[in-house]
């Protein structure tokens, strides 16, 4: 019998090589190669139940059939179609983001920082569903579960229904999934889960994936939706091989500083629903807590007639939301000036500025320049651009944008300003928040189907004109 093989993984990308590498040839991550111990007989014998289990699986599929004859190919025409059935937990939040609720049988991976939420979410959205349908499986790797029972009543989360496990084994954790046949599982995380016919250690590439694979083939057997967590990585990306994303049906992120109370969570993936959708919650003592009202919740503590201050009409998902963007313009001390950004994308700040000293006429190029968008929100639209214009233009001005204004549109490296979509929506909320004014491209006057009232639109062709408009009748 042949001895052990010792294999060197890539534990970012799964690349696997016979020797260490320092830099990995396939996703050039450095110093992220381990040795995996494969033994031959071990590997046969996880191949030979890997093959008797598919033998199993298409048996069952035949046995089912009930003499039906062999899977052929079918018209996509003739495939029934119609809603999928979904598990409404109860957090209307968190039902937004998965597009309604939970779909039977998928697996969903949630990731974020440390101490972002993660748990905290789950928990909550277990017992809910333990409240209000049956039986769900909480499993953990990394508390005990006193340690869970102990978090659970402090976040009012305690229901009879819900049932802990402490465990890492995940034959074992299969097993008691087929046993409870619960409504929901939860395995936090799955970095710490482990598989005996791997020699690897728990977290490593092989580990995660066989893992992963297991759950995944019993939320397809068994109909049971699967919530992984997932640990990240320095960069913020969810640890583990990527191939763990292309696995599972739905990858959630949870976003926000933790020097704010204020979380969104947004799904990146969403087999069953869009990706556009984000779910607002805020951080309490007794847990997070849902906001349904996120503009005016971002805008509660906005400074009045403050320069370098601008609101700014975004849109996530079918969700209008106002947010304060900011911006601080002041005198370099060095050859370089500085540019630091938080909430918008550095790169196209960047662009920004280089379109209003040289479009605009603003001799901003050697300032520094700092741009933040308030309550921890991250805007990633371009509509979000003439906002970031106006907010360093007011910053470099001195002088605070006209009351009540709220702006939008996407800035060309010309200097023009293009139409962005939904600004129906945009002006809706706007005019719901009681703002009186609304700067936005002209294109988009062409294109609305209705104009609120109480509300004055003004389109605009350019970046110069918009912001005019935005300091119109302003002492400059």
């Amino acid at each position: 019998m042949k001895g052990p093989k010792g294999v060197f993984v890539c534990q970012e990308c799964g690349y696997e090589s016979a020797k260490w590498m320092g830099k990995c040839p396939a996703c050039a991550s450095w110093n992220r190669f381990a040795e995996e111990v494969r033994h031959g007989a071990a590997m046969v014998k996880a191949s030979s139940r890997r093959s008797a289990s598919r033998r199993g699986l298409a048996s069952a599929s035949a046995s089912s059939a009930a003499g039906q004859a062999a899977a052929m190919p079918v018209p996509v025409g003739q495939v029934v179609s119609g809603d999928e059935e979904r598990l409404i937990t109860g957090i209307g939040e968190f039902d937004r983001v998965l597009g309604g609720g939970v779909v039977a049988g998928s697996v969903a991976l949630i990731g974020g920082d440390p101490g972002i939420g993660k748990s905290t979410i789950l928990l909550q959205v277990s017992a809910s569903v333990a409240r209000r349908i049956g039986p769900v499986l909480y499993v953990t790797g990394e508390e005990s579960v006193r340690q869970v029972g102990l978090r659970a009543a402090r976040l009012d989360a305690v229901a009879e229904r819900l049932l802990v496990l402490a465990e890492t084994d995940i034959v074992s954790i299969v097993d008691r999934i087929q046993t409870v046949c619960p409504a929901l599982v939860v395995i936090d995380s799955i970095q710490t889960m482990d598989d005996p016919g791997l020699e690897s250690s728990p977290g490593s590439v092989g580990q995660v994936r066989e893992c992963t694979a297991r759950l995944m083939r019993v939320a397809k057997e068994e109909g049971t939706p699967v919530f992984l967590v997932g640990h990240v990585t320095k960069s913020g990306a969810i640890a583990g091989p990527k191939v763990l994303e292309h696995i599972v049906d739905t990858v959630l992120y949870f976003e926000g500083e933790s020097t704010h109370a204020h979380r969104i969570i947004r799904a990146v993936k969403n087999r069953y629903g869009s990706t556009d959708e984000v779910g607002m919650f805020a951080m309490t003592d007794a847990g997070l807590e849902q906001v349904e009202n996120p503009s005016e919740t971002l805008l509660s503590e906005r400074p009045g007639g403050a320069a370098g201050s601008v609101v700014v009409a975004s849109v996530e998902g079918t969700r209008p939301l106002l947010v304060e963007v900011q911006s601080l313009v002041a005198r370099s001390a060095m050859g370089t000036p500085r540019r630091t950004t938080t909430g918008v994308d550095y790169n196209r700040t960047a662009i920004i500025i280089a379109v209003l000293d040289r479009r605009g006429g603003f001799a901003i190029g050697m300032e520094d320049i700092y741009v933040n968008v308030a309550g921890g929100v991250t805007l990633s639209e371009p509509a979000a651009d003439l906002g970031i214009a106006a907010a360093i233009v007011s910053s470099f001005r001195g002088v605070p944008a006209s009351s009540g204004t709220v702006v939008f549109g996407e800035v060309g490296l010309a200097g023009e300003l293009r139409a962005v979509s939904r600004a129906d929506l945009r002006v809706a909320e706007a005019q719901r928040l009681g703002f009186e004014r609304c700067v936005l491209p002209r294109h988009n006057l062409k294109n609305m189907a209705r104009r609120p009232g109480g509300v004055e639109i003004i389109g605009a062709a350019s970046v110069r004109e918009a912001l005019d408009a935005v300091f119109a009748g302003v002492n400059t």
